[in-house]
């Protein structure tokens, strides 16, 4: 039906309320997805070999303000046959394991074709909250995208930050400079300027965020393995590039374990993937508040809560505050709003039960083989 009548529809079913904002976003969608019709009727040829004829668009806001909601709305209802959706996190994992296996063949580039074979399979890519944190993606991801958009590829993406933002303060963010100019070259630049966090006004009645770490948060959370499992569990041992990740507790899709388990060792994006990609269910007990001291904490916790956050795993938490408290302050906190907005939505009882169908299935990779 179009993005805009499928947003105008979900108006009038109740199920989102009107937000100029989010309006004013929607007509971009609405003219991105009409030049894109018209593109494909030029052809395959056409499109390789004029490189990208269609300018792609970069949504950012504040947390909650529906960016993600409106882009994979968009997606849903593109005609595009060649297109994808995943986590900015997600595609960086699996783009370096691709690197890996290309460099494994001696090749010199591994980048180029590691990006050929995206354009190859992908006309449209719209990626959820890009956000560069990682040395090696900063020094990966401008050469790819280069290289991409030389291809036709169309791409949407969502950030919570202006492109000139991106890297913030980073190592060696020199050389990252150009990549900014080639995303503005290519996508236009739009604000989502709600003032409204939907995600806020979805919890009242929620029972699956506990504070403050006590002995009735410890007994709630007790009550709900019982409910959930009903027996002992389990110790879950999950295999990631040569080592272990391992849970203490599990038994049918849900896993019982703490902070400290998954926050407090030196975990990364596709160890926290995989967890959600096993899981129906996380128990997360004593979440701390952290400090400017806990940096590295933090933003595990951040990318943990990224990835069940695209899996729709179900989390239930005991933790020492309030999610906008538990990392109030230090570098990363500007990146922990949005975790803290996350939480909130996750401790929604409708949570995992309002899957749009849009993301890609659990373990699938965009990639195909070589």
């Amino acid at each position: 039906m179009g993005v805009g009548a499928a947003y105008e529809a979900k108006l009038k079913s109740g199920d989102i309320r009107p937000d100029p904002a989010q309006a004013h976003v929607v007509e971009h969608l609405a003219r991105l997805e009409a030049a894109l019709a018209q593109v494909a009727g030029s052809g395959t040829f056409f499109r390789r070999k004029q490189g990208a004829p269609v300018e792609g668009l970069y949504l950012w806001g504040g947390v909650g303000c529906g960016k993600s909601m409106l882009m994979d709305l968009f997606f849903a209802e593109s005609l595009e046959p060649k297109k994808q959706r995943i986590h900015f996190h997600a595609f960086m994992q699996e783009v370096q394991g691709a690197l890996h296996e290309v460099r494994k063949t001696g090749a010199k580039d591994a980048i180029a074709p590691v990006a050929d074979r995206i354009v190859r399979q992908t006309r449209l890519f719209c990626f959820d909250e890009m956000q560069i944190t990682d040395i090696a993606d900063a020094m990966i991801v401008g050469r790819l995208f280069e290289r991409m958009f030389a291809g036709g590829v169309c791409v949407v993406t969502t950030s919570n930050r202006l492109p000139d933002d991106l890297y913030k303060n980073g190592l060696n963010r020199n050389l990252f400079v150009p990549f900014i100019d080639v995303l503005k070259a290519h996508l236009k630049v739009h604000e989502v300027a709600s003032e409204t966090d939907y995600r806020q006004g979805r919890l009242d009645g929620h029972k699956s965020y506990f504070t403050p770490v006590d002995e009735a948060a410890e007994m709630a959370i007790s009550r709900v393995w019982t409910e959930l499992v009903g027996r002992p569990g389990e110790p879950l041992v999950l295999h990631h590039k040569g080592r272990d990740v391992v849970l203490s507790e599990a038994w049918g899709g849900v896993a019982r374990t703490t902070f400290r388990e998954l926050c407090g060792q030196p975990l990364g994006p596709g160890d926290y993937l995989l967890i959600a990609e096993n899981l129906r269910v996380l128990i997360l007990q004593d979440i701390p508040r952290m400090s400017s001291s806990a940096r590295n904490e933090a933003k595990r916790f951040v990318t943990l809560i990224d990835a069940l956050y695209e899996a729709r795993t179900i989390l239930i938490v005991s933790a020492a505050a309030e999610p906008e408290s538990l990392y109030p302050e230090g570098k990363g906190a500007f990146e922990f709003e949005r975790t803290a907005s996350r939480l909130r939505e996750m401790c929604n009882p409708d949570w995992g039960a309002d899957v749009q169908g849009i993301r890609r299935a659990r373990g699938q990779s965009f990639l195909s083989p070589l």
